[in-house]
């Protein structure tokens, strides 16, 4: 089984990017798959999550800026982040079904 997350990079506040999480091994249709992010100096933190019914969770701070969305026949997840900010500043991992774990892709939000 593996995740690979893809897609960050350094972008300019108020800019967007979309990350991926390709998946092997699994269906994405089938868990709870999850964005997770971590930045400097603190705790991992749950950003965004979509359930196998279609059903999505927001963390408060990304609400109303960031889409969780899969591809089912790609079986890749995805985040479009969008109205970046500083504070959006990290590395964001893929999670399926709390358990397995993507290697991380590092955001960088900055002027």
């Amino acid at each position: 089984v593996q995740l690979q997350a893809s897609g960050g990079g350094l972008v300019q506040p108020g800019g967007s990017l979309r990350l991926s999480c390709a998946t092997s091994g699994l269906l994405v249709s089938d868990m709870y798959m999850r964005w997770y992010r971590q930045a400097p100096g603190k705790q991992r933190e749950l950003v965004a999550g979509i359930a196998s019914d279609g059903a999505t969770y927001y963390a408060g701070s990304v609400k109303g800026r960031f889409t969780i969305s899969r591809h089912n026949g790609k079986n890749t997840m995805y985040l479009q982040m969008n109205s970046l900010k500083p504070g959006d500043t990290g590395v964001y991992y893929c999670n399926a079904g709390d358990v397995l774990w993507g290697q991380g892709t590092l955001v960088t939000v900055s002027s």
